[in-house]
């Protein structure tokens, strides 16, 4: 992964932690609810891994906006 992607994931991840916390959900709950594991969600949270598309459409669903409005950075 180069700079540049690992930059964009990184504020993909801070974006959805900000989001879920905005909505006082705990990370363990929102995993649960929205069947994501723990690990993974912390993983997106925190820029270390890049996520599928099937997992970005759960994140964006438990959030109540679009995937493009996810997305948009």
């Amino acid at each position: 992964m180069n700079t540049k992607e690992q930059k964009y994931l990184s504020k993909l991840g801070e974006k959805i932690k900000k989001l879920r916390e905005e909505k006082h959900y705990e990370q363990k709950a929102f995993a649960f609810d929205h069947e994501i594991g723990r690990t993974q969600l912390y993983m997106i949270e925190n820029g270390k891994t890049n996520p599928r598309l099937l997992t970005l459409m759960k994140i964006a669903n438990g959030l109540d906006i679009s995937l493009s409005e996810l997305l948009n950075l």
